[in-house]
């Protein structure tokens, strides 16, 4: 299974180029073996980044959320036991980022991201780097 971070869902349904060839390799194999996945928290950030101002007006983040279960992507709940487990995880404040490692890991999925911190982050969490 193939987790999306946020930024990847951005970058999907706005046919933003950052997205690498390797990447989009392994998303459009996961799309077809239906193994695509979202975070549900990832909504509720795409609705803050639009509510703050950081993220166009062109799309809703009702429409990010429908562009991207459109596309195949299973939406993935926060439960309790992600909730429990991303407070217990060594990683920086960001509720966000802790919320969608959390639900990678409980789903033994691979994460899908480009954000440098979880990257760098020592875990053992399979992670692709979406700019390669």
């Amino acid at each position: 299974m193939i987790l999306l971070d946020t930024h990847v869902i951005i970058w999907l349904t706005t046919g933003d180029p950052a997205l690498g060839r390797k990447s989009r390799a392994l998303y459009e194999q996961a799309r077809e073996n239906n193994e695509l996945a979202v975070s549900a928290i990832s909504f509720w950030e795409l609705a803050m980044l639009v509510v703050k101002g950081r993220l166009g007006a062109a799309n809703s983040p009702a429409q990010y959320r429908a562009r991207i279960i459109d596309a195949g992507a299973q939406e993935l709940a926060v439960t309790g036991d992600i909730g429990i487990l991303a407070a217990g995880l060594d990683l920086h404040g960001d509720p966000a980022d802790r919320f969608i490692v959390a639900t990678a890991i409980a789903h033994q999925a691979i994460l899908l991201t480009a954000d440098k911190t979880l990257l760098r982050w020592r875990n053992k969490l399979p992670r692709q780097n979406a700019a390669k």
